[in-house]
């Protein structure tokens, strides 16, 4: 059996602390005229941004932790760890490349998608056809998480095209796709708990 190391309980949990830490800091520091239900969280890295170095760096420590539980996620399936991992990559690429600071910007546009369609279809991929793999790894639970987090992007897109609530939609999104790791690696380390053989005591 693949098992899961402790630290990869770290990486995973550390993922969505530092995201929303991010976006309250760099919202408090941008002040009132940063509306978060409106505006993405690409605003708050964007250059000049006040709290831009906040937001910048839980992006970046946002993916090195999506990158060190892909490694750490050994009982997904490859394409899946291999997809969580190019997620991760993609959020720290994202930080490098800010958004300006007014009007849009391809390249960003582009790289957040890329992340976003991404972080949104590993469970599916990470899918472990052994019949007695974790729960999280089972078909239903992997079609349910990109399911779920599939249909937050369309909301997003909508919001978007409309202008509407920008905000609320993307950070209900990236929330989902940043605890789902965590999930994932807490069913994983609960499996190998409960599979792990209780053999007698050694003798001294």
């Amino acid at each position: 059996m693949r098992r899961v190391p402790w630290w990869a309980l770290l990486s995973s949990g550390l993922a969505p602390v530092v995201l929303i830490a991010g976006w309250v800091v760099a919202g408090l520091m941008a002040g009132s005229s940063y509306d978060p239900a409106t505006k993405t969280i690409s605003v708050l890295a964007a250059d000049g941004a006040p709290g831009a170095w906040v937001m910048t760096g839980a992006l970046v420590v946002l993916g090195l932790c999506h990158m060190a539980t892909a490694w750490g996620l050994r009982p997904a399936a490859l394409p899946g760890r291999l997809t969580l991992g190019g997620g991760g990559a993609a959020a720290v690429v994202v930080a490098l490349f800010p958004a300006p600071s007014s009007g849009g910007s391809l390249q960003h546009g582009s790289l957040a998608a890329v992340g976003f369609v991404l972080l949104a279809v590993w469970p599916v991929l990470a899918y472990d056809p052994n019949g007695t793999a974790a729960w999280a790894l089972r078909r239903g639970p992997c079609l349910a998480a990109t399911a779920v987090m599939g249909v937050g992007a369309l909301w997003f897109l909508f919001e978007l095209q409309r202008h509407g609530a920008l905000g609320v939609a993307e950070r209900l999104v990236t929330f989902l796709q940043s605890v789902c790791p965590l999930l994932v690696v807490v069913s994983c380390l609960r499996h190998q708990r409960l599979r792990s053989p209780v053999g007698p005591r050694s003798r001294v």
